[in-house]
């Protein structure tokens, strides 16, 4: 019965674990996806493409993807598409200068 009890406590355990783990991660990915989203923004007169947000926040498509699905909806965006095919989203521009160490934190 001890044993049982222990196994259980293991598992119930490990389960708490690897939940916290997996949260961390999330809200380090969403934080990492909403900083590149502004820094693009501001850096990119408004114009966002998929791959450029999951490179900049060095995250998966699909995250990505997600994430500026979500923005996009929030502020009625539609895609765009450029002469070459690339898909973006056009959002307003953002006026705010950047400091030095602010833009050398994302080149």
């Amino acid at each position: 019965m001890v044993a049982l009890e222990w196994s259980l406590l293991v598992g119930v355990a490990g389960l708490i674990g690897f939940s916290l783990i997996k949260l961390a991660r999330n809200i380090q990915q969403e934080r990492r996806l909403r900083d590149a989203f502004y820094y693009l923004l501001e850096t990119h007169g408004g114009a966002i493409t998929l791959i450029q947000l999951a490179a900049t926040a060095r995250v998966d498509a699909e995250p990505a993807k997600l994430y500026l699905e979500t923005q996009a909806k929030a502020f009625s965006i539609l895609p765009d598409v450029d002469g070459e095919g690339n898909t973006f989203y056009r959002f307003p521009k953002v006026q705010r200068s950047l400091t030095a160490a602010e833009d050398d934190e994302w080149a």
